[in-house]
């Protein structure tokens, strides 16, 4: 059943498969992702964060983009950077990151933002069969085929984790 956040409606809409995977947030928890990966007893290696950050062009114009790389891995700025053409890249502010997309910072999805922003999924999500992202709210994760949040995100594909 869906619950209808943005990302869920989105994916239903689109006739994508995918399996919400719910779990009871632990609103001490400092870290999401890894949160998610023990209450849903998948390996880290299978969740996926979605981390916004901020690149500049060549005209020093600077443009929010959006990461996927896995929970127990860190995003690599200069591999985003390099796979945007970009001259360089930064995390975004939380504020800038939760206004754009439409979610709050722990639930952010890469699925059914405000806003589309050019999006990077780490190479390796395709040594899975499925991977689960953000549902668009804290204890709402989505499961699905990497082919599919590269279809839903139109995201490009390089290796960006760390």
């Amino acid at each position: 059943m869906a619950t209808g956040t943005p990302a869920t409606t989105a994916l239903t809409t689109a006739g994508i498969a995918f399996t919400e995977r719910r779990y009871s947030h632990d609103p001490s928890s400092s870290s999401y992702g890894l949160e998610a990966a023990n209450a849903l007893g998948v390996e880290p290696a299978r969740v996926f964060k979605t981390l916004v950050a901020q690149i500049e062009d060549a005209s020093s114009t600077p443009t929010l983009v959006v990461g996927i790389v896995p929970v127990d891995r860190s995003l690599d700025l200069k591999a985003l950077a390099r796979a945007l053409k970009a001259k360089r890249a930064a995390m975004a502010s939380v504020m800038d990151a939760e206004r754009s997309s439409g979610y709050v910072a722990g639930g952010i999805s890469p699925i059914g933002q405000r806003r589309p922003l050019a999006t990077v999924l780490d190479a390796s999500a395709f040594e899975h069969a499925t991977v689960l992202v953000s549902g668009g709210q804290r204890g709402l994760d989505i499961e699905l085929a990497p082919a599919d949040l590269v279809t839903m995100t139109q995201a490009s594909v390089a290796a960006i984790a760390t």
